[in-house]
């Protein structure tokens, strides 16, 4: 089956869910794993160099600059971060801000600057990743100072976007409870929602480690907390019908 969902109403059970095919699904649990989009820079060679250097996932794709010179673009956790996993497969790590200190918490600043293998560049924009032509891929990154205006490249082989995800969870904005970057909320330990029946799982509600087999970890957590669910709703109705 395959549709768009465009609107949903959580208020009542059966849940009712509505595609842009105008088909109605319902349901009387719902496991949502929409998942979350990164943020990209949005310049003009951005898109063509995707998977040709510029990546925005340093765990998927670090592996591939193993001894290469790489760069990661961005000022808050997520780059901090990717900058310091990124030196367990490259001897030289450029991390660039367009500001003049970083938004990451005090304790991987301090793990940052203290990596030889990490030299941070500030006051920076990249205005373009240069295309080295044929099968070459990146070979640079066109910057920009901010302060100065000044340009200048930077030759490297892998270019990381590291500036936050987008969370697909506008759909329940109004329904679910949502945590201050837009994530759906869950309980500790399950993945529950604020309705109940409805469970979140994958990269939706995890904003930390962002796998593949993270997501499908909590998948399976949220197949077995739908199916427990249903299995005490029918248990109480069973109860109730006996009675």
């Amino acid at each position: 089956m395959w549709d768009t969902i465009v609107k949903v109403d959580l208020t009542s059970r059966p849940f009712r869910l509505i595609g842009d095919s105008g088909d109605v699904y319902e349901g009387d649990t719902l496991v949502i794993a929409t998942g979350a989009q990164a943020k990209w820079l949005g310049i003009d060679s951005e898109e063509p160099m995707k998977g040709k250097g510029v990546s925005a996932c340093a765990t998927c794709d670090g592996f591939f600059y193993r001894g290469k010179k790489v760069a990661v673009i961005g000022g808050g956790n997520t780059a901090v971060e990717e900058a310091l996993y990124l030196t367990n497969h490259s001897p030289d790590v450029t991390l660039i801000h367009r500001r003049d200190s970083l938004r990451s918490e005090k304790i991987l600043q301090e793990r940052l600057f203290a990596h030889k293998g990490v030299t941070v560049l500030w006051n920076k924009e990249v205005r373009e990743f240069v295309d080295g032509g044929g099968n070459a891929g990146l070979v640079a990154l066109e910057l920009e100072d901010t302060v100065t205006g000044e340009r200048s490249r930077l030759a490297v082989d892998g270019g990381f976007v590291a500036i936050g995800h987008h969370p697909a969870t506008e759909l329940f904005r109004g329904h679910l409870e949502l945590d201050s970057d837009g994530y759906i909320s869950v309980e500790t330990g399950s993945t529950r929602t604020s309705v109940e029946g409805v469970f979140a799982c994958g990269d939706v509600a995890d904003k930390v480690y962002r796998q593949a087999v993270t997501a499908a970890g909590t998948g399976c957590m949220a197949a077995l907390d739908a199916e427990r669910f249903l299995a005490a709703a029918e248990f109480a109705e069973l109860a109730e019908a006996a009675e």
